[in-house]
Order: structure tokens, then sequence, then C-alpha cells
């Protein structure tokens, strides 16, 4: 498994088709990568580093971006309206933290991440079903 860094950093990231761009803080760096078995993450399939919420910015393309929620509507999960890529969400579990697709962070190889830890999200109960 690759080792990351906990260092603070702030990271680009962008769909596929560039409409979208975002700039995070990570406050735990790359070293915050996980992957989340809840019952949208199982299909979607990414894993997410963790930003916070309120140093997120869209740097570009707020227009072009969807949002989907359900349930309790407390997790909202970003995507390109134009080529569909998911970028990001702000978590049900703690809404002042988003997580940020690892695929669309600029210089990053997806493989590095294989081995990453996975979240129960399965089995998360805050106030309702995932």
């Amino acid at each position: 498994m690759t080792e990351f860094s906990t260092t603070p950093e702030t990271r680009l990231a962008r769909c596929h088709c560039g409409a979208v761009v975002i700039e995070a803080y990570l406050p735990e760096g790359l070293a915050s990568a996980r992957r989340c078995d809840c019952s949208l993450c199982r299909r979607r399939g990414p894993g997410a580093v963790t930003a916070l919420t309120a140093r997120l910015k869209v740097l570009q393309g707020e227009e072009a971006l969807g949002v989907y929620t359900w349930g309790t509507h407390t997790a909202r999960h970003y995507f390109c309206k134009t080529c569909g890529i998911y970028t990001h969400h702000q978590r049900r579990s703690d809404p002042a933290e988003c997580g940020v697709n690892i695929g669309c962070l600029d210089g990053i190889t997806p493989r590095d991440f294989a081995d990453i830890p996975w979240t129960d999200g399965i089995n998360y109960r805050l106030d309702g079903p995932n």
C-alpha cells in the first residue's frame, strides 16, 4: 500500500470534460483517502479524500454542477451535468466535511489508491437509511 502524507494541502480537481473545476483544502492530505460501501458509493465506485466544506471552492462551472440527494437530504452529491462525473459530496456523517473524488484530483494516479481503507457506510445510521 502506498503511504500518503498527512500534511494539509490544497488540491485542484476537475471533471472529465473540464467544465467543473474545484479547489479543495485537504486537512489530512491524501492520507484521508477512503472508499465507502453505502448504497450510492458502492455503485459509484471511486474513493474520496476528505476536504473541509467551508474551504471547498467551485472555481469554474458552478452552473454545470448537478446535485443528487435522497433519504434525509443531508448528503449532497455533486456531478458534472455535461460528462456525468461525480466530483465531490457533502457528507451526511459530518456536513462540515466533503469527500472529493480521488479520480478527479490533478496529478493523481488512481492506481496509487488501490489498497485504501473502507468506511462502513452500509451500516451507518444517523437518522435514516443509506
